[in-house]
């Protein structure tokens, strides 16, 4: 039988997707769980995954089409399937069907499993201190079989072996793999900016922008250009958006023109937020951020005030009964908001795990479409780059935002006499349509009362 694979949808308004890159092909055996294909949407490029093990048929989208959200691009046939209807086409021996089971059950995560495929290793010869292999564990593999021919065969097999594979090892996303290639540039020669040292396309850009330096010869070289013959006038260039960008653009166009917003600030004393940062990073091996902290109370402030966790969709007020906490998150591409689901019922620890994990994985373009997809909430701290305070956009259709300035140091009177305290500068833009000032008033007051004295989240 065979199973659909399906076009997703990531948000409300999203009519079509963007086939990037099939990451196998047709008629190729695929676990799953395991990366199908690359998808671009209005919201990110995701990775959509097979929604089955079996064999891949029946490709209907190529890439670079635009396809209608709901439609199937593929199909996945099982191992029955293909033995009975290709068994000519596909034989596969005892042998060959003992490895492929043996494959199935190694669990690894779709990023070692690509490099896994990549380098054309057996994904049961890798062990992993956890429950699944993941990329670390098959980068230790490569480079334990390069030391191992090091000392076995000499230097003239370590050239070999790091000449052929190394290389490859390169972290990149997407789109500066498709920049890079189109270019032929290697991406091995191009310093990344990216979480663990990965290429992003500024940095292709970047490298491609730079001319290589010719070799001078005194004798041969021609007369510098007169200075009659440099333009007069400012030079300039169209550019080209990817469609991420251009949905954002789009996106909060229309937000901002048929929302109606009003804005609420409010200046927090952040000295027990500092404190109790300290705290839990000092009791957690994870690492914790203000973003962090700044979720768990946030989420707690929406319990007690529910009408700020509603949206208004088609003429009508929705209230929600799930805390799912959006966090706006800067890529090369455009912006993404990634998902905290259930963030009131999820620990400190959790919420942090949650969010390095979203964030690296939109950075690097590896985020899932349920990862984008069920936000009531959204906050966008702009404080690690010295932003005092801002207005941010509705996320419509969600009734507010909540923008975070950074902690700085003030001068505020305390029981009447100045002193100096670290404070933090919260607006809060609302959608009329769903909340009036007084809630949206009520509902700052709590989450400023939160910050002030985090312990209040524990009485």
């Amino acid at each position: 039988m065979a199973t659909p694979v399906i076009l997703p949808a990531l948000g409300m308004a999203q009519e079509t997707g963007r086939i990037v890159r099939w990451l196998k092909a047709e008629g190729e055996q695929v676990t799953q769980g395991e990366p199908l294909v690359e998808i671009e949407t209005d919201k990110a490029t995701v990775e959509l995954e097979a929604p089955a093990s079996g064999f891949l048929s029946a490709i209907t989208a190529a890439e670079n089409d635009e396809v209608p959200v709901g439609n199937v691009i593929a199909e996945i046939r099982s191992v029955a399937d293909m033995t009975n209807q290709q068994a000519n086409v596909m034989p596969q021996s005892s042998h060959q069907g003992k490895q492929a089971e043996r494959e199935e059950r190694v669990q690894a995560s779709p990023l070692a499993a690509r490099i896994a495929a990549e380098h054309q290793l057996d994904l049961s010869q890798i062990t992993s201190a956890g429950k699944r292999i993941q990329k670390a564990d098959v980068l230790t593999y490569l480079q334990t079989r390069a030391a191992m021919a090091e000392q076995q065969n000499g230097v003239a097999t370590v050239e070999r072996v790091i000449g052929t594979t190394l290389p490859r090892l390169v972290m990149a996303s997407p789109k500066a793999r498709r920049l890079a290639r189109e270019a032929g540039k290697d991406l091995a020669a191009i310093k990344g900016s990216g979480p663990d040292g990965a290429v992003l396309s500024g940095d292709v850009l970047a490298a491609l922008a730079v001319p290589p330096m010719p070799a001078v010869n005194a004798m041969s070289a021609p007369p510098a250009p007169a200075v009659a013959e440099a333009k007069s006038e400012i030079g300039g260039e169209e550019l080209t958006v990817g469609n991420i960008w251009r949905i954002m653009a789009e996106r909060t166009t229309q937000s901002w023109t048929s929302v109606p917003h009003f804005a609420l600030v409010r200046e927090v004393d952040a000295q027990r937020l500092i404190a109790w940062r300290e705290y839990v990073c000092s009791h957690l091996t994870a690492s914790v951020t203000y973003t962090d902290l700044l979720v768990k109370l946030v989420a707690a402030a929406l319990r007690a005030h529910p009408r700020l966790n509603a949206s208004w969709e088609k003429g009508a007020l929705r209230q929600h009964d799930a805390v799912n906490i959006g966090i706006a998150v800067a890529v090369d591409e455009g912006l993404i908001v990634p998902v905290i689901h259930h963030a009131d019922a999820a620990s400190i620890s959790e919420i942090a795990r949650r969010r390095a994990d979203l964030v690296t994985r939109a950075q690097m373009g590896k985020i899932r479409p349920e990862d984008l997809t069920g936000g009531t909430f959204t906050i966008s701290n702009l404080g690690m780059y010295g932003v005092d305070a801002f207005n941010a956009i509705i996320n419509a259709p969600q009734a507010a935002i909540l923008a975070v300035g950074r902690i700085a140091e003030r001068v505020v009177p305390v029981e009447g006499q100045p002193a100096v305290r670290p404070m933090m500068v919260l607006t809060l833009s609302c959608d009329h349509r769903v909340v009036d000032g007084a809630r949206a008033a009520r509902f700052l007051n709590s989450l400023a009362t939160l910050i002030e004295e985090p312990l209040a989240l524990f009485s």
